[in-house]
């Protein structure tokens, strides 16, 4: 064998490891196997796998431990700041939505855009196989399935697998506390529409999900913004006094468990009273769980409907977090307000489609959604964490990145001067999209912040995509930096 091609396959064999370890098939710490298996397994020489080593060891992936043999190298320790939380609004605001959602909406229908700015998870990560099995299963043993409407309130079989369900969340509700609706997206547009009227005013997080504020748009409704911490969710001094002072406040609306952007999850005692808070001022709350199931440690912490004894709480969730976003299945247990929300329901979509809700009651009453979650939660713990150590790594000093608690979205802020809306126009340009900061809020606040998705398994393009994007930040910086310097 010539000079020239063992140096092609140790580089090969390298480069090969390398990718192991980017995609996290090999993780920190973990041992490699030993030079003579790799040396048969691949079938090159010892020296080939050697100087393979050597090379991955120049590039700090590995470390050698003595007598024991190649490690994946522990990546350093990241001393990252969280980011700050927002000031305080005392106005309501009438919403108006940006062009950061518009550009962002685009880059979801192009393929060879790097997908950074929609909170999906990646198709290989869901059991669909499994699943269109089912829908088709269906199909075939019910031959009239999908010639008639169901009820406005959904398939009993499907309710009655959210009521089972509901016993493991800490909030047991039964199956007619439960309404079926068109993903999440219809069940908080229901619920709004319940306890408001187009001038109302409604009291969201600041800053919270950007969909949410296009639904309060479209409803003609204003909002004001309450802080709300990247650890512990929503700030309830604040939301007292805006309270105190809005009494004509008609909702409000809140993700406490793993919330979004910042995926805070709120202590038991802080929903209790919240609960009680709201109580007292006669005030419902519209909670957001659809992110719940995806906390990183167990058990699962239950949802502020737990602590609710009028049927103030309105909770609403789905499984496009989580199991099928195509599939569109979402609910609602509206409480007091189960009679409005069932009207409305039947005038806005009449019903969901039947064949995917059967399907999905199939897939929980097998048991396969519980055993999914377990691994889909290990997964996206891990995405989460190495996108975080990336952006760690490669983003301008003085970075803040948030430390989730579940989910699978990064709120970052970046050193001031840095512009959200102008970052993703550059970025889009190099086919990578993301979601910047002022989208997140009815003021247009965190122009210095974007959301990345960590729904994709780590892999080149994507560690392309990342090094791409702390390079624009940094030339973003710069540029600032001079133009402020020359005004000086």
């Amino acid at each position: 064998m010539s000079k020239a091609e063992e140096s092609l396959l140790y580089e090969r064999l390298a480069g090969e490891l390398a990718d192991s370890i980017a995609k996290g098939a090999l993780r920190p710490g973990d041992r490699l196997p030993s030079v003579r298996l790799l040396s048969s397994q691949r079938h090159v020489s010892v020296s080939t796998v050697l100087q393979a080593l050597v090379l991955l060891e120049g590039q700090g992936l590995i470390e050698v431990r003595p007598r024991s043999g190649h490690y994946v190298r522990p990546r350093r320790s990241l001393e990252l700041a969280e980011p700050r939380a927002a000031r305080r609004a005392t106005l309501p605001a009438r919403v108006q939505v940006g062009s950061g959602i518009s550009a962002l909406v685009q880059s979801m229908r192009d393929p060879q855009v790097v997908a950074l700015g929609s909170a999906s998870l990646s198709p290989e990560l869901l059991p669909l196989g499994t699943l269109n099995r089912m829908l088709a299963a269906s199909a075939r043993e019910i031959h009239d399935a999908g010639g008639s409407y169901d009820g406005p309130d959904g398939l009993l079989t499907l309710r009655r697998q959210l009521a089972r369900r509901s016993i493991t969340w800490g909030a047991p509700c039964s199956e007619d506390d439960f309404i079926v609706t068109v993903g999440a997206t219809e069940a908080l547009n229901l619920c709004l529409r319940a306890v408001s009227k187009p001038g109302d005013t409604v009291i969201v997080e600041s800053p919270t999900y950007f969909g949410l504020l296009q639904l309060i748009e479209e409803l003609s409704l204003k909002a004001i913004e309450v802080p709300t911490s990247p650890r512990t969710g929503l700030d309830l001094d604040a939301l007292e006094q805006v309270l105190d002072e809005r009494p004509d406040a008609k909702a409000v609306l809140s993700m406490p468990t793993v919330s979004n952007p910042l995926g805070s999850v709120m202590p038991d005692e802080k929903k209790e009273t919240l609960v009680k808070l709201l109580a007292r001022h006669g005030v419902p709350l519209i909670e957001d769980d659809a992110y719940g199931e995806l906390v990183f440690e167990s058990p699962r912490p239950r949802p502020a409907r737990a602590w609710d004894h009028e049927g103030r709480v309105l909770l609403c969730g789905s499984i496009s977090k989580t199991l099928a976003p195509g599939y569109r299945i979402g609910w609602v247990a509206p409480g007091l307000y189960r009679e409005r929300v069932e009207r409305l329901k039947f005038s806005a979509t009449l019903a969901t489609p039947t064949l995917t809700q059967m399907a999905v009651a199939e897939f929980f009453a097998s048991g396969g959604y519980d055993r999914h979650l377990r691994r889909l939660r290990g997964t996206l713990q891990h995405q989460v964490q190495r996108m975080r150590e990336a952006v760690g790594e490669h983003f301008p000093p003085g970075t803040r990145v948030s430390d989730p608690q579940g989910g699978f979205v990064l709120w970052v802020e970046l050193p001031s001067g840095c512009d959200g809306l102008e970052l993703q126009a550059r970025a889009l340009e190099k086919r990578i999209a993301i979601a910047p900061g002022p989208i997140f809020s009815v003021r247009r606040r965190f122009e210095s912040c974007l959301r990345i998705s960590c729904g994709i398994p780590w892999n080149g393009a994507l560690d392309a995509a990342v090094r791409s994007l702390g390079e624009l930040a940094h030339q973003q910086l710069a540029r600032r930096q001079r133009l402020r310097a020359k005004a000086s």
